[in-house]
């Protein structure tokens, strides 16, 4: 399933951050999105998630084709990995669970409740229910942070092998993951600065 945007505008705190961002990400395809702090990445990803309206402009691909996975792990801290893990496959109408506990290295902790778990740990966690959302577009701010560098690749192999099971892939980051992807630098989209009402100027 493709996912495409066409002129989307977006805002934070009802301020517009970007506009006109336009592309079109297809099946077995990864697109990194660069730009400096503030720019408004997790803005444009919780926009396209359907976590926030867009000011105009139009996403082709409904919500329910995307697996957004943002900095919180989401995880029930009394349950364990394996319990966090079928709980999150029966939300998104899945049962296996086992491809998500081999891929990020998982299966020794399966019975370790979450709390119990490392930073790094729980991050692997959150990102291992990717896996039992059986979405084929991922959605992800920053995926890797709290991860060393063993984990990185695991979490690199695991989104190199949803894009060769025709999944995709939009992911804001800073570092490369050991995989083909376009880059798309947001900062030719930030939006302009609105010009003052003569309300404002009155009181400049």
């Amino acid at each position: 399933m493709d996912l495409t945007v066409q002129d989307l505008a977006c805002a934070r705190g009802g301020l517009p951050v970007l506009e006109g961002v336009s592309f079109t990400l297809r099946p077995g395809r990864a697109l990194m999105l660069r730009g400096p702090n503030g720019i408004g990445k997790t803005t444009l990803l919780r926009t396209l998630a359907g976590l926030q309206p867009a000011l105009s402009g139009t996403i082709s691909a409904p919500p329910e084709a995307m697996a957004y996975a943002a900095h919180a792990d989401g995880l029930k801290p009394t349950l364990s990995v394996e319990e966090n893990l079928r709980f999150w496959a029966r939300v998104f109408g899945q049962r296996d669970i086992a491809r998500a506990l081999d891929e990020f290295n998982l299966t020794e902790l399966a019975h370790r409740p979450a709390q119990n778990l490392s930073a790094g740990q729980k991050r692997r966690l959150g990102l291992a229910r990717l896996l039992v959302t059986g979405r084929p577009i991922w959605v992800l701010d920053e995926p890797t942070v709290s991860l060393d560098a063993a984990s990185v690749a695991l979490f690199g192999a695991a989104v190199a092998q949803h894009l060769r099971m025709g999944g995709s892939a939009l992911i804001a980051t800073h570092i490369h993951l050991g995989f083909e992807a376009v880059e798309l630098d947001l900062t030719p989209f930030r939006a302009r600065p609105r010009a003052m009402d003569r309300f404002d100027e009155a009181f400049a």
